[in-house]
């Protein structure tokens, strides 16, 4: 892992002098491609070194950071054909993988700390300066101010701990449960990856930065950063595990009961994007159950649905994205009937669309038959629950595709598009591995706490 930091580490200077937008994308796929092999395909943890590591969790995040800022290229075309600060969109691009890559890898709770804050920098800076409205300032500001006011605590917690047991390694959390610790170290401590995730009740930040983000920012934001909370609640587990076992009921319930009412207000929605923004939070509600149940059927549920969801909703944004360069508008009310006006599109919206709702064979489905296994074996009357949770998840997502692909086309667009090929690959990118990685899926089942 360190050669590959240092290899990273030598591509600034590429990333400043170079003023070629499609190969910048093309030196990320290369990444990714080394990323495969240098990668862990096991459980266990693997090369070791001062403070980075890499252990199969680590490597399908990182690898999925790579995969997501490549499709951020392909996506953002409009940046470079009108030429809107292309190059600095490469450097905030590249400067965001860094962070992300150094907080996926790191070995250290204070270090995760710091590069999960950092990654926070570059997402403002596409939300400020590519967003198209003015309300992405007050968007910015919600996103800057919620992670703030929830992790200064979490940052006190960590030197606590530190004065305490002298270490925050995460190899040494997996050798030793025996902490003890008060309820508000707890407390705080789960808070600050609650607002990253985000769970029920502090999830306001995510649609306005949803809406107001470039295309390129709502990709990583779903894709990406989202992961970051539920990434560290996995590798904390172990530090708060007695206190786990007394308070998760409460979070359980109230993720739950939260992802139920998000998804009746996903049936209200008129903006594309946010009822997408507001079905990420159902998907993270039910991710934040599978976690606090403190299984292995938990834990592995919620990476495949992190792996799954990064893919799907990013797919779905980008499809979104398509339709506002065309119509200049997201609002389901003026965008009726666009299988007349993009026939071919309405393919990638069903597959999208029936891979957001968990229908075979997309990886979604494994990832919410273990969640939901692993939370009927916690406890059983939750099943009614998750019923009603399962089938309004089909519901908005069929009222996303029906409402967008039929009805009476607005005549002011009557008028046919055909997409280019650039958008075909880039939609392709999301939906073959999304789909085609449950062949193989044996390799997500391998995670342990």
């Amino acid at each position: 892992m360190l050669k590959f930091l240092f290899s990273l580490i030598f591509m600034i200077p590429m990333v400043f002098f170079s003023k070629n937008f499609w190969g910048m994308q093309f030196i990320f796929v290369m990444l990714s491609g080394l990323m495969m092999f240098l990668g862990s395909f096991s459980f266990e943890w693997v090369q070791l070194s001062s403070f980075l590591g890499c252990d199969l969790m680590s490597f399908g995040l990182i690898f999925l950071t790579f995969w997501i800022i490549f499709l951020m290229f392909l996506a953002s075309q409009k940046i470079y054909s009108e030429n809107l600060f292309s190059t600095y969109f490469m450097l905030v691009n590249f400067l965001l993988m860094f962070f992300l890559f150094l907080t996926f890898s790191v070995t250290n709770l204070f270090l995760f700390y710091l590069f999960f804050e950092c990654s926070l920098i570059p997402i403002l800076c596409l939300i400020l300066g590519w967003g198209s409205q003015f309300d992405r300032v007050q968007s910015a500001i919600y996103l800057f101010f919620y992670t703030l006011f929830a992790s200064l605590p979490f940052l006190f917690c960590l030197i606590y701990i530190f004065l305490m047991k002298f270490s925050l390694n995460f190899l040494v959390f997996s050798l030793n449960m025996n902490y003890t610790f008060n309820f508000f170290i707890y407390f705080f401590m789960v808070l600050a990856f609650l607002v990253k995730i985000p769970m029920f009740l502090v999830h306001l930040w995510l649609p306005k930065a949803h809406v107001e983000a470039p295309i390129a920012g709502s990709m990583i934001l779903a894709g990406v950063t989202l992961k970051l909370g539920g990434y560290g609640l996995m590798r904390s587990m172990n530090l708060l595990f007695f206190l786990n076992i007394k308070f998760n009921f409460f979070f359980i319930i109230l993720s739950l009961v939260g992802a139920l009412v998000v998804s009746l207000i996903c049936l209200v929605q008129v903006d594309l994007k946010s009822l997408v923004a507001y079905s990420s939070v159902v998907h993270m509600g039910l991710l934040l159950g599978g976690v606090f149940t403190l299984t292995n059927w938990g834990v592995m549920g919620a990476y495949l649905l992190m792996i799954s969801h990064g893919l799907c909703s990013s797919g779905l944004f980008c499809l979104i994205n398509i339709v506002y360069e065309r119509m200049s508008s997201r609002s389901i009310i003026i965008n009726k009937g666009l299988i007349n006006f993009m026939p071919s599109m309405t393919l990638w919206w069903f597959l999208l669309c029936s891979s957001n709702m968990a229908a075979p064979p997309s990886l979604n489905l494994l990832g919410e038959i273990f969640l939901l296994n692993s939370l009927v074996m916690w406890f059983k009357n939750l099943s009614v629950l998750l019923f009603l949770l399962s089938f309004f998840s089909a519901v908005y997502s069929i009222y996303l595709y029906s409402f967008s692909q039929h009805g009476a086309l607005n005549l002011g667009y009557f008028s046919f598009s055909q997409p280019s090929l650039r958008e075909y690959l880039l939609l392709g990118m999301h939906w073959v591995p999304l789909n085609l990685l449950i062949l193989n899926c044996e390799i997500f089942i391998l995670v342990l706490i």
